[in-house]
Protein backbone atom coordinates (compact mmCIF):
# COMPACT_ATOMS: atom_id res chain seq x y z
CA UNK A 1 0.00 0.00 0.00
CA UNK A 2 1.42 3.53 -0.79
CA UNK A 3 -0.05 6.71 1.09
CA UNK A 4 1.42 9.71 -0.23
CA UNK A 5 4.41 7.88 -2.42
CA UNK A 6 5.88 6.84 0.95
CA UNK A 7 4.86 2.95 1.81
CA UNK A 8 4.49 1.77 5.15
CA UNK A 9 7.17 -0.51 5.45
CA UNK A 10 9.28 3.06 4.03
CA UNK A 11 8.37 3.96 7.10
CA UNK A 12 8.61 2.30 9.20
CA UNK A 13 11.91 1.67 8.84
CA UNK A 14 13.19 5.58 9.14
CA UNK A 15 11.49 5.23 12.46
CA UNK A 16 13.06 2.09 13.39
CA UNK A 17 16.59 3.46 12.22
CA UNK A 18 15.53 6.76 14.65
CA UNK A 19 15.37 4.27 17.35
CA UNK A 20 11.44 4.17 17.34
CA UNK A 21 9.78 1.59 18.95
CA UNK A 22 7.06 0.21 16.35
CA UNK A 23 3.91 -1.86 15.97
CA UNK A 24 2.66 -3.37 12.48
CA UNK A 25 -0.59 -4.40 12.23
CA UNK A 26 -1.84 -6.56 9.15
CA UNK A 27 -5.66 -7.90 7.91
CA UNK A 28 -4.94 -11.23 8.19
CA UNK A 29 -8.55 -12.66 7.20
CA UNK A 30 -12.04 -11.13 5.93
CA UNK A 31 -15.67 -12.29 5.74
CA UNK A 32 -18.72 -10.45 4.17
CA UNK A 33 -18.05 -6.38 4.15
CA UNK A 34 -15.18 -5.29 5.17
CA UNK A 35 -13.37 -2.16 4.25
CA UNK A 36 -9.67 -2.93 3.23
CA UNK A 37 -9.07 -6.12 2.09
CA UNK A 38 -6.20 -9.19 3.65
CA UNK A 39 -2.74 -7.62 3.37
CA UNK A 40 -3.64 -4.10 4.28
CA UNK A 41 -1.09 -2.36 6.74
CA UNK A 42 -1.33 0.10 9.63
CA UNK A 43 2.02 1.25 11.31
CA UNK A 44 1.97 3.14 14.80
CA UNK A 45 5.26 4.59 17.11
CA UNK A 46 5.78 4.81 20.09
CA UNK A 47 4.50 8.58 20.03
CA UNK A 48 1.02 7.48 18.62
CA UNK A 49 1.70 8.40 14.89
CA UNK A 50 0.57 5.94 12.26
CA UNK A 51 0.03 5.40 8.91
CA UNK A 52 -1.51 3.39 6.39
CA UNK A 53 -4.85 1.91 7.26
CA UNK A 54 -7.10 -1.71 8.08
CA UNK A 55 -10.38 -0.74 7.82
CA UNK A 56 -11.04 2.80 6.42
CA UNK A 57 -11.68 4.64 9.77
CA UNK A 58 -14.24 2.33 12.00
CA UNK A 59 -11.51 0.06 13.92
CA UNK A 60 -8.31 2.23 13.86
CA UNK A 61 -8.63 3.45 17.00
CA UNK A 62 -8.86 0.03 18.72
CA UNK A 63 -5.74 -1.39 17.29
CA UNK A 64 -3.87 1.79 17.49
CA UNK A 65 -4.75 1.04 21.32
CA UNK A 66 -3.61 -2.57 20.77
CA UNK A 67 -0.87 -1.78 19.07
CA UNK A 68 0.59 0.30 21.95
CA UNK A 69 0.15 -2.09 24.65
CA UNK A 70 2.20 -4.94 21.61
CA UNK A 71 5.18 -2.41 21.85
CA UNK A 72 4.57 -2.37 25.65
CA UNK A 73 4.64 -6.06 26.12
CA UNK A 74 6.41 -7.46 23.08
CA UNK A 75 3.13 -9.70 22.73
CA UNK A 76 1.43 -9.84 18.93
CA UNK A 77 -1.90 -10.02 19.61
CA UNK A 78 -4.65 -11.04 16.73
CA UNK A 79 -8.01 -8.92 17.28
CA UNK A 80 -11.08 -9.87 15.62
CA UNK A 81 -14.10 -7.40 14.77
CA UNK A 82 -17.40 -8.14 13.05
CA UNK A 83 -20.85 -6.42 12.77
CA UNK A 84 -23.99 -9.76 12.25
CA UNK A 85 -25.70 -8.63 9.15
CA UNK A 86 -28.25 -7.70 11.78
CA UNK A 87 -26.88 -5.08 13.25
CA UNK A 88 -25.57 -3.81 10.09
CA UNK A 89 -29.13 -3.51 8.60
CA UNK A 90 -30.14 -1.31 11.91
CA UNK A 91 -27.46 1.30 11.26
CA UNK A 92 -27.97 1.45 7.55
CA UNK A 93 -25.47 -0.71 5.95
CA UNK A 94 -25.69 -3.15 3.39
CA UNK A 95 -24.24 -6.39 4.87
CA UNK A 96 -22.24 -7.47 7.79
CA UNK A 97 -18.87 -8.89 8.13
CA UNK A 98 -15.59 -9.71 10.10
CA UNK A 99 -12.27 -8.71 10.14
CA UNK A 100 -8.83 -9.91 11.67
CA UNK A 101 -5.70 -7.68 12.55
CA UNK A 102 -2.74 -9.38 13.53
CA UNK A 103 -0.57 -7.05 15.42
CA UNK A 104 3.08 -7.25 15.93
CA UNK A 105 6.01 -5.49 17.85
CA UNK A 106 8.68 -4.55 14.72
CA UNK A 107 12.35 -4.68 15.91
Amino acid sequence: MQTDSVSVFEILQQWRAAGKSAALATVVSTWGSSPRPEGSHLVVDDAGHFLGSVSGGCIEGAVIDAAAQVMATGQAQLLEFGVSDEQAWQVGLACGGRVQVFVEPVE
